[in-house]
């Protein structure tokens, strides 16, 4: 007896997930960035890595300077830092520093930055600046604006110091440190740019030292 005739089984229908694009194409910029630095990666090599397409990555993000600042696990992660209250500010900020770049084995996206500023300062400038402006947003809620002004650019310099030194060209003290040594002794000197006294609250222009 012959079979009866049936249509064939529809193939499955490809469902879209937004959310899942979007993990993939964090990740695939986040590799791309940290291996070719920030001038030399492309919004269409980042979708090839991420399985998707270029008009995708767009849609998503908008701009290179955008995916960008979202692959950037620093500005990621800011707002658990003003959410987690457990323990001093200056730890917090140097536990969530020294994890991340010692997990990322050299290839985190700020030092891609930092190593890529050479080729393009222009770029790595106003990332740099964009950066800032947004983990001022949370500390704004962790400090007064004394503190915003006079002390937070000098904690920025000093991670930005210690990422040139530990994780670029990975020579100095700092280098040889120990994970635990470096969290430690980051602590301390975050905990006295922060908190520290200056001696001074507000000392007139013209008058500091050497005058």
């Amino acid at each position: 007896m012959a079979a009866p005739d049936t249509d064939p089984p529809a193939p499955p229908r490809r469902t879209r997930n937004p959310e899942l694009h979007r993990r993939a194409i964090l990740e695939a910029a986040s590799q791309a960035f940290a291996e070719r630095g920030y001038h030399r990666a492309t919004l269409r090599d980042i979708a090839r890595r991420a399985g998707v397409t270029h008009g995708s990555v767009l849609r998503h993000f908008g701009s290179k300077e955008s995916l960008f600042l979202a692959a950037v696990p620093g500005t990621r992660d800011i707002d658990a830092l003003a959410e987690d209250t457990r323990e001093p500010l200056a730890a917090r900020i140097a536990r969530g520093y020294v994890h991340r770049l010692e997990s990322a084995d050299g290839n985190d996206t700020f030092v891609a930055l930092l190593r890529s500023a050479a080729d393009d300062t222009g770029s790595a400038a106003a990332l740099y600046v964009a950066m800032q402006e947004r983990t001022d947003e949370v500390y704004r809620r962790l400090l007064d604006e004394h503190d915003l002004r006079h002390r937070l650019p000098f904690v920025a310099a000093l991670l930005v110091g210690v990422t040139f030194s530990r994780y670029v060209v990975r020579a100095g003290a700092l280098a040889d440190m120990s994970a635990e040594q470096l969290t430690a002794d980051l602590t301390a000197s975050l905990d006295a740019l922060l908190h520290g006294d200056s001696g001074t609250e507000n000392p007139p222009v013209g008058q500091g030292r050497g005058r």
